[in-house]
């Protein structure tokens, strides 16, 4: 028996878990308010959007696509939500309703078009991105949309006891997410679809529904992040989920999900999303400038991909 410690195991066990904690010492070090209770809590909301938001985006890259469109939807959900009530009268909860179906008809749209029109997913989604931004600037008329019913800040901006709401939200979707991907039929087809779709084919897999089914799912998740967006800032606008996709994909890549399609965990990808949380927030506190941060998260994500690609390459060397 050997008492020798693998260090590459090791990092590759708790590597992330490790590059958490030191973001959260160097921006306490930095800013000793970033590790006050109420700075924390402020990080757990700020990240629940991504986090619901990157359940859908880890169905779609698991199974060996790609959605740039979360951002538009978030955007476009947050403004339709906000025009039915104001403008069409609607209740608060008949406006989500409603919202939520056109955000998972959105997604649909989308595994329809990859794989009926057999279009690249990084060419449909892009374009679904840029034709949802347009619409929601029609809408909007490039203004903002307020004045909706007080109850209605409690999605966003409510706490059950001491929780905000939205953190309450994010565990209950990677709770579904965790229950689809480990306990599911399901779950292990869109795994098998992401690791081989010809071989997954041929084992009686019906891959098109399948991926038809999981954009539908990563439309309604982004779609929820966008009605959480709509009731904390109590406005509808058409730019608020500009680079939130971004944001999604980098957290999802750092959380070890494979840009290559087939393998990803929940937990792990949680703290992927918890590190693009603790940069978003650390990153204003120490007063660093917005297209600075934008650079910094550029890298993260470019570090991010090349390391899943050197594994996957590394790991492909060792088979052969």
């Amino acid at each position: 028996m050997s008492g020798k410690i693998d260090g590459k195991k090791i990092f590759k066990q708790y590597g992330i878990t490790l590059v958490l904690l030191a973001l959260c010492i160097l921006f306490t070090i930095l800013n000793p308010v970033f590790f006050t209770l109420r700075n924390i809590m402020n990080v757990m909301r700020q990240m629940s959007m991504i986090g619901i938001a990157s359940v859908g985006g880890m169905f779609v890259i698991i199974q060996g696509g790609i959605d740039l469109s979360e951002g538009a939807v978030v955007s476009f959900v947050n403004v339709v939500c906000a025009w039915l009530m104001m403008s069409a009268g609607m209740s608060p909860e008949l406006a989500i309703l409603i919202s939520l179906i056109v955000s998972a008809a959105i997604g649909y749209l989308n595994g329809v078009l990859v794989t009926m029109a057999k279009m690249p997913p990084l060419i449909v989604t892009l374009a679904v991105q840029g034709g949802l931004y347009g619409i929601s600037y029609i809408i909007t008329n490039s203004h903002s949309i307020a004045g909706f019913p007080d109850s209605f800040r409690f999605i966003g901006q409510g706490y059950i006891g001491f929780l905000p709401v939205p953190v309450v939200l994010m565990v209950l979707v990677l709770a579904i997410g965790w229950f689809v991907l480990n306990k599911t039929y399901f779950g292990r087809y869109i795994y098998a679809i992401g690791g081989n779709d010809d071989v997954a084919r041929l084992s009686g897999i019906r891959v098109n529904r399948i991926r038809r089914l999981v954009y539908m799912l990563g439309g309604l998740f982004a779609g929820v992040s966008g009605v959480i967006f709509l009731s904390r800032l109590m406005s509808g606008q058409a730019n608020t989920g500009a680079g939130f996709e971004m944001d999604v994909l980098t957290a999802l890549v750092l959380g070890g999900v494979s840009i290559n399609g087939g393998s990803g965990k929940i937990f792990n990808a949680v703290m992927g999303v918890a590190i693009i949380g603790v940069l978003n927030n650390g990153l204003v506190l120490v007063n660093v400038n917005q297209h600075v941060q934008e650079v910094i998260k550029g890298v993260v994500l470019i570090a991010a991909v090349a390391f899943d690609c050197l594994s996957k390459s590394k790991s492909s060397g060792n088979e052969a």
